[in-house]
């Protein structure tokens, strides 16, 4: 797990004037993204090469947005939900050189707002940042339809072993989390199954302790199993 030192902070940037940190294994593409942006009036408030430098540095002085690249070294995925979790005012955008399915759900389902492509047009990058900023999501066209399939595909294929949504219901993922605790499987090995980070793993599991009211893994896996048989007529 990436480290986790936190700061009062500083002032944040404003929307017309938005910080921003860039996180890219690559020293040239952070300069032409650093080109590309102040050139719309952001400021760039750091660069970093590595996740656990990108962690340190927006929990030092947090800015309005993470450019992350989405092979980071260190765990591009670690950083974003680190991040996210500790600095919520915090937007956190990924960048790759090619969509991979699972990585951008498990980008978005780490608490990113955005996944773009590093071959975009170098002139639509801030608007796209400031759509962010203002509450929006950036995503390429092509990916906002594939999601959508993939969405209603798990919509479909989805079960719950509660008949009706309430506070303590279970999401979809926080159920696959659980299947995979049943299986016996680690923190680590989860994170590896789902194409989570485990620091995503780790809050999906403390959420399935509250709603299940049990102190352990291994309680919540009992208390599922009880539920379904009881709703199945066992």
């Amino acid at each position: 797990m990436l480290d986790v030192r936190h700061s009062e902070g500083r002032p944040r940037g404003r929307l017309d004037s938005p910080r921003v940190l860039i996180a890219d294994r690559d020293i040239g593409t952070r300069a032409g993204v650093r080109v590309a942006l102040e050139d719309e009036e952001f400021i760039v408030c750091g660069e970093e090469a590595t996740a656990e430098g990108a962690v340190a540095a927006a929990l030092e002085e947090p800015p309005d947005l993470c450019l992350i690249d989405a092979d980071l070294p260190g765990g591009a995925l670690e950083a974003a939900g680190t991040i996210a979790a500790n600095l919520p005012e915090t937007r956190v955008v990924m960048m790759a050189e090619a969509a991979r399915d699972e990585h951008v759900f498990a980008a978005l389902d780490a608490g990113a707002s955005g996944y773009l492509f590093k071959g975009m047009d170098p002139t639509r990058l801030a608007p796209a940042l400031r759509d962010v900023l203002g509450g929006g999501a950036a995503l390429p066209r092509r990916l906002t339809a594939q999601l959508i399939d993939e969405f209603r595909a798990r919509a479909q294929q989805g079960t719950t072993l509660l008949t009706r949504p309430g506070e303590n219901d279970l999401t979809r993922r926080e159920w696959e989390v659980l299947d995979c605790l049943a299986d016996g499987l680690s923190t680590r090995k989860i994170a590896k199954t789902l194409f989570i980070s485990q620091t995503t793993v780790r809050r999906h599991v403390g959420a399935i302790l509250k709603k299940l009211d049990v102190p352990t893994r291994e309680a919540a896996v009992k208390a599922a199993s009880q539920r379904s048989r009881k709703l199945n007529g066992e």
